[in-house]
């Protein structure tokens, strides 16, 4: 099943997502539930304060003649209640049939467990962190955890959707495993990384079910508008009793509750909710999981972008291509060395070494390096190799790496090195050195090639304003050519962890926001310092504990795509707010006009809707109100469509379209509504 798949299968229009929703619409009226949101329980107290005079009309003094108006009232007021608390379960549900849906990939499996050189079998549930595990060809993964020895093709379908199998090796950043998943082909040995009840499917349910979705920043400052204007209006409503007295207008509680809803900003307090979990589901869907809302909401406001080269900007597979011997070597002695380095090297660069060999015919002395130890690759030394058993040492690795070790051991550097290590490095490959002891006999050539779209793709992004920064360990002129051809705005060469964290801090201390991806240990401190952190799903442990996003499809270059998304969240939310202010604007000169024209004949000129009487435009505007949310709630779901442009066009298109749309809106809609109002009271 392919992600699109996924989506159209947690679609809006799915009849139990529906069903679901209207039985949770009626369960939120619980008191305890709308208290969470201020302005749609100001309603409920309302509606309960209507129902009671209906109930008992002769205890409150209600005129026995009035009790149709009041039910009318009443019913308007609960179906508002009722749309609002639908738009978020709603934008719940899909969260929750995507929560059912991974709660069945949970089963209970058999390990084979490896405990003092023996294989035993236990079930999953008593496995620990720290413990191994073997795991075979149509086996299940019994838990979160990370390949320590072999090779295998993992089947995740259960997890991302998608149905190609992907590679996960020990010694790389591709070596996470997850619960659940199937082993399609070989076998591996992992150790388990977590306890019972902490795996990633189980962070997973709580966060799609919205155990942890709390309110962002920004959500909490509009509730906190929201919540004054409220108050505003009932202080407005309530000394409006006294006035209205002294004009002999008569004005029953039943009617100044509903002008009360029609006063307070019901549309965008209904709607809110919905907004910040649809947006929260959008990543979702898109199959990236968001620890909190807070996260998807900084996406949206991400001033600076930091991308590694590899597997982000170039397709990440920089395989061997050709030899170039320097010094004097000859090819079979750059490849003889080259290959003995290599054969302890899991990486994808040191396999593509030996199947170099082996296409150009080539061998090479494979007893030499039995016995010697292998000396891993890591971000300091930017070396790997092999300590050989009669003392000799074979290093491989970056080409000014390589040089100072050499020099350290009173080596000398052939002069054309770095000729030769420039031209791989401008026609925008990756020059690899290889040494041994005091001598360096040549370079690999590795290449890699920019994915397609690319420089398309950082263009939208300045249109957005976001600077783009690449950071590789490549040389400076590789990184050159790959940034120019790529077309960021800047480049890190030769960057170390350190050198990621550098310029996270130096963007943030100039009050921006900052994003990057990342799949390794060595990305987990960088990962974390960044606002927004997007980990691969094939990554790290360490890796996906540190950011705050997990791309369950580790496509590095989907954080393109989350940035896009957490800014359609703020436009969406900024749209409906300010349709909604224009609404209760444009309500506001339907209303206090056609109620107190009667006492105060001056204000028909204000009366511009020419509507029938006090009683239907109140009536009118109430149902119009009540309408207006759940022909609202597709676009706070599907969010407003978002196109690369300024922050002044955007403000622009927001007023055009939403503030003139929600001022004219209710002129339109109130008057129709009072033609028919009118013509029943």
């Amino acid at each position: 099943m392919n992600t699109n798949e996924n989506r159209s299968r947690q679609s809006l229009l799915s009849s139990a997502i529906i069903g679901n929703a209207v039985k949770d619409s009626f369960i939120k009226l619980n008191p305890v539930t709308m208290m969470k949101n201020p302005v749609m329980f100001v309603v409920e107290v309302g509606t309960l304060v209507v129902l009671l005079m209906i109930m008992a009309p002769g205890y409150f003094g209600v005129d026995e003649g009035n009790i149709g108006f009041n039910i009318t009232v009443f019913l308007i007021l609960l179906f508002t209640l009722l749309f609002a608390n639908f738009a978020e379960a709603l934008a719940e549900g899909r969260g929750k049939a995507q929560a059912d849906s991974l709660k069945k990939t949970k089963q209970e499996v058999m390990a084979n467990k490896l405990a003092g050189g023996a294989v035993r079998r236990v079930p999953s549930t008593e496995l620990r962190k720290g413990d191994i595990v073997v795991i075979s060809q149509g086996e299940l993964v019994p838990g979160d955890g990370e390949v320590i020895e072999g090779l295998a093709s993992i089947d995740e379908s259960a997890i991302t959707g998608e149905s190609a199998p992907v590679i996960k090796e020990a010694g790389g950043d591709f070596s996470s495993v997850t619960g659940g998943t199937r082993v399609v082909s070989d076998e591996i040995k992992v150790r388990i990384t977590s306890d019972p009840g902490e795996s990633f499917i189980d962070r997973m349910i709580s966060l799609v079910e919205g155990a942890q979705r709390q309110k962002t920043p920004n959500e909490i400052a509009l509730n906190t508008l929201l919540t004054s204007l409220t108050i505003i209006f009932l202080i407005v409503v309530v000394t409006l009793a006294p006035i209205a007295k002294y004009l002999n207008i008569e004005l029953d509680v039943p009617v100044l509750i509903a002008l009360l809803v029609c006063l307070i900003p019901t549309t965008i307090g209904g709607l809110l909710s919905a907004i910040g979990i649809a947006g929260m589901d959008r990543v979702t869907q898109f199959n990236v999981l968001a620890m909190s809302g807070k996260a998807v909401e900084a996406a949206g406001d991400i001033n600076t972008m930091i991308l590694d080269k590899t597997g982000t900007i170039t397709y990440g597979n920089r395989m061997a291509s050709s030899f170039i011997p320097v010094g004097g070597a000859t090819v079979a002695d750059l490849a003889d060395w080259a290959a003995i380095s290599s054969m302890k090297d899991e990486t994808p660069e040191g396999r593509s070494v030996l199947e170099l060999m082996k296409k150009q015919g080539l061998t090479y002395n494979e007893g030499l390096g039995n016995g010697g130890e292998f000396i891993g690759f890591t971000a300091e030394t930017r070396m790997s190799g092999v300590d050989l058993p009669d003392g000799r040492k074979v290093r491989k690795g970056a080409v000014d790496a390589v040089k100072r070790w050499v020099s350290g051991q009173g080596g000398s550097i052939p002069g054309e090195l770095d000729i030769q290590g420039n031209k791989v490095a401008t026609e925008g490959g990756t020059p690899l050195a290889v040494a041994v002891d005091n001598q360096i006999f040549g370079v690999i050539y590795l290449k890699d090639t920019v994915k397609p779209g690319m420089r398309e793709r950082f263009d939208q992004m300045r249109a957005m304003g976001i600077k783009t920064i690449m950071c590789t360990g490549d040389n400076p002129l590789t990184a050159a050519t790959i940034a120019r051809e790529a077309g960021v705005d800047d480049f890190i060469a030769e960057s170390t962890p350190e050198d990621k964290i550098a310029v996270i801090r130096r963007e943030q201390a100039e009050g921006k926001l900052v994003a990057m991806t990342g799949d390794g240990t060595n990305d987990a401190p960088a990962l974390a310092q960044a606002d927004v952190g997007l980990a691969m799903n094939t990554g790290t442990v360490a890796a996906k504990e540190a950011a705050n996003m997990v791309d369950l499809d580790s496509d590095p270059s989907k954080i393109i795509e989350v940035v896009a998304i957490g800014k359609q969240l703020l436009i969406t939310r900024g749209a409906l707010t300010t349709f909604s202010i224009a609404n209760d604007i444009a309500k506001y000169f339907a209303i206090i006009p056609a109620m107190f024209m009667v006492a105060i004949p001056e204000m028909d000129v204000l009366n511009v809707m020419q509507l029938g009487s006090p009683l239907s435009a109140i009536l009118s505007a109430l149902i119009f109100n009540a309408v207006i949310i759940p022909l609202l709630i597709p676009l706070a779901m599907k969010g407003v469509a978002y196109k690369p442009m300024s922050a002044v066009q955007l403000l622009s298109r927001n007023i055009f379209i939403y503030g003139l749309g929600g001022v004219v809106a209710p002129f339109i809609g109130i008057k129709l509504i009072d033609l028919v109002v009118h013509l029943w009271i």
